[in-house]
């Protein structure tokens, strides 16, 4: 399916997602990889061959403390 040099990762690899897009719509919230994945914006995934892959973004980080933010520890007034 894939007509990119070096070709594109395929659909089985654990490294799809970085095949390139021949289709996308954010505002609908998907694209098609030119391997045949949609690709979801929710990181979820449906296969050529029907599996579907369930999101897996990373956990989300909690931003910085008070005591992180520049200028709350170790300023001298």
């Amino acid at each position: 399916m894939c007509q990119h040099l070096p070709p594109c990762p395929a659909a089985d690899a654990t490294d799809r997602d970085a095949a390139r897009p021949v289709a996308h719509h954010p505002e609908q919230g998907w694209s098609l990889l030119c391997n045949g994945v949609l690709l979801f914006e929710d990181t979820g995934e449906l296969l050529p061959d029907g599996q579907v892959i369930e999101p897996h973004r990373a956990p989300d980080t909690p931003g910085p403390t008070t005591s992180d933010r520049c200028g709350a520890v170790g300023v001298a007034r």
